[in-house]
Formats: C-alpha cells, sequence, structure tokens
C-alpha cells in the first residue's frame, strides 16, 4: 500500500517520510551541508557520499579518474549518477513531463527550471548588477560577463575562455569530435544542447517563446539575443574602447580594429579578412 501521494507527479509512497525526500526532487531544497567545503545535498546518503572525496576514500573528482563509460559513445564520468542522465541523450528517455505545456526532459532540476518560464519566478539574483536568472547556471554565466579575465587558453588557436568548460567544448571543433547523434538524420554534434537544439528542426518546436512580441525560438539563446533588442541591453564592453554588444562574438569580432588580426585567408590569392562573412564575399570574384 502506497498512500502517500506527491502533489506535484502524482508519483505515490508507503512512508511520508519517504514522500519528504521524494518532494525535494521537485525543490532546490538542499538541507545536508559538507564541512569541508559546503556544498550542498538534497540527501544525507549523497553527502556521505560526496564526503569520500575529503577522505580520499572515492576521490574521483580528485584525482580526474572516470570508471564510469558509457557503452554508446565511450565518454567517462566520475559518478554513476552521472553516466544514467548521458545515456538518456541516446535513448531520448525524458521521464519528468510539465504539466504545463507537455515538455518532458531527462533531469527532474531542468523540469523545475523549465516550470520558470511558465510562472516567470527568477530566484537568482546577481550581486553586480542585481539582475535576476531562472536558473543558477545561467547567473553563473551571467556573472562572467562582470569578469575581464580570459585565463583558459586554447593550445591550438590562442582563443582564451573565462571559464574551463567553454575551453573543452571549443576544443571539439579542433579534434572533430562529435558524440551526439541525431537519430533522424545521423547528423552529428559536440554537445548535447546543439543535438537538443537540432532535433527541433525535424519537430518545428519553439518553446522559447518572447514574452513581449510572442516571437518563439527552437533556442533559450536565441531568445535571450532577441529579447535585448526590446531591452536595449549590450552586456559585453571591449576593454579597449568602451563599446557595448548585445553578443560577446561580436566583441571578438570588433576587438580585431585594435589588434589588426586577420584570422580569415583567402585560398587564392592570400588576401586576408577580420570576419569570415567578408571572405565568403570576397570569395566570389574568383568564383564568378
Amino acid at each position: 500500500e502506497r498512500p502517500y501521494r506527491c502533489g506535484q507527479c502524482g508519483k505515490r509512497f508507503p512512508s511520508s517520510s519517504r514522500l519528504l525526500l521524494h518532494q525535494r526532487s521537485h525543490t532546490e531544497e538542499k538541507p545536508f551541508h559538507c564541512p569541508d567545503c559546503g556544498k550542498g545535498f538534497k540527501y544525507n546518503s549523497n553527502l556521505t557520499t560526496h564526503r569520500r572525496i575529503h577522505a580520499g576514500e572515492r576521490p574521483y573528482d580528485h584525482t580526474g579518474e572516470k570508471p564510469y563509460e558509457c557503452g554508446e559513445c565511450g565518454k567517462s564520468f566520475s559518478w554513476s549518477s552521472s553516466l544514467i542522465f548521458h545515456r538518456r541523450i541516446h535513448t531520448g528517455e525524458k521521464p519528468y513531463e510539465c504539466g504545463e505545456c507537455g515538455m518532458s526532459f531527462r533531469q527532474s532540476s531542468s523540469l523545475i527550471a523549465h516550470k520558470r518560464t511558465h510562472t516567470g519566478e527568477r530566484p537568482y539574483e546577481c550581486g553586480e548588477c542585481g539582475k535576476r536568472f531562472q536558473t543558477s547556471s545561467v547567473l553563473r554565466l551571467h556573472q562572467w560577463t562582470h569578469r575581464k579575465e580570459r585565463p583558459y587558453k586554447c593550445p591550438k588557436c590562442a582563443r582564451s575562455f573565462q571559464c574551463i568548460s567553454h575551453l573543452r567544448l571549443h576544443q571539439r571543433k579542433h579534434t572533430g569530435e562529435r558524440p551526439y547523434k541525431c537519430g533522424e538524420c545521423e547528423k552529428s554534434f559536440h554537445t548535447g544542447s546543439a543535438l537538443l537544439a537540432h532535433q527541433r528542426t525535424h519537430t518545428g518546436e519553439r518553446p522559447y517563446r518572447c514574452a513581449d512580441c510572442g516571437v518563439g525560438f527552437m533556442r533559450n539563446s536565441a531568445l535571450v539575443l532577441h529579447r535585448r533588442s526590446h531591452t536595449g541591453e549590450k552586456p559585453y564592453e571591449c576593454p579597449e574602447c568602451g563599446k557595448r554588444f548585445r553578443r560577446s562574438s561580436a566583441v571578438l569580432v570588433h576587438q580585431r580594429v585594435h589588434t589588426g588580426e586577420s584570422p580569415f585567408s583567402c585560398a587564392d590569392c592570400g588576401k586576408s579578412f577580420k570576419q569570415k562573412s567578408s571572405l565568403t564575399t570576397h570569395r566570389r570574384i574568383h568564383t564568378g
């Protein structure tokens, strides 16, 4: 008998304590904190597992050891739970469904974050400028706009990044690694998010809608950029002259005015250009 029912998803449990534990999967509550590093956890069992990192009993995060390998693509993980989530990219399994619009997600945390697009809730505030965000990850990305340094440099092309995860994604462009494959057309992608966005070209789904004009987008990043056309926000500043831009990529292109860098060269005549689009236009001279 399972008399205790979750009001969020309808799942039933044999005891009120089990229901209480389950309900944390729908919230951001993390009552168990590590005394060594302060990291919070939803369950005491997760904290116990985590503390082995500090004790040296299971130092996977510490040493970089990744013993859990995906049988589909060979990618490895430090934690078995990370492998479980990753496998859903290959299987397409999305067990967490939104009751408002029917969208499904691979992780409960993604569903929680998605529900805020319906409620408008923005619980994460930037301490620098007061801007609020729906998820902690988007807040962290935003906080990089207040920083100037880019300490992580690519050894192949000298591009630099503000966080190491961006560098790792960028390096796949050099290695050609595309571990995420579309089941519809076999096209492969560098990241899982790129695959998800691509799959919407098959379904026509545009889940991200502008609250101001109603235009829909396949990617949340496209919506964020679009909304700046309404707000006038230009968060990316050139450190040389102070000119501001809506896109970080626009700053990179603009900075070539100061550096004189022209990285795009014509294979026919050797002439160089600051932008790839300029090279494309130029090459028509040779092709007719």
